[in-house]
């Protein structure tokens, strides 16, 4: 329990800001994994990917930029991603 109102008030701020965060991250991690499944879908199939990896490097850049992760994890993220849509272009050809 807070002692005191400003501290009480620091106590709602920070469940509302790990609340949002938690959401940010989710979305975040979903929309990751499911540029991976459409890309497992692509090989598989042909058809197109339902997310591109442009959609995917905005949003870790965003990400990155408002410190929701580490801008490093989203560069490495990036980096991987894309490297794993080259090898599946280069496996398809």
């Amino acid at each position: 329990m807070p002692n005191n109102a400003n501290a009480a008030k620091a106590d709602r701020q920070s469940q509302k800001r790990r609340l949002l965060n938690r959401s940010q991250h989710s979305s975040l991690r979903t929309l990751v994994k499911k540029f991976r499944t459409s890309l497992e879908a692509t090989a598989t199939e042909g058809a197109a990917p339902a997310v591109t990896l442009a959609e995917v490097s905005k949003r870790l850049d965003q990400a990155g930029a408002k410190r929701l992760i580490h801008p490093k994890k989203a560069s490495r993220l990036k980096s991987r991603l894309a490297k794993a849509q080259n090898k599946q272009a280069a496996a398809a050809k």
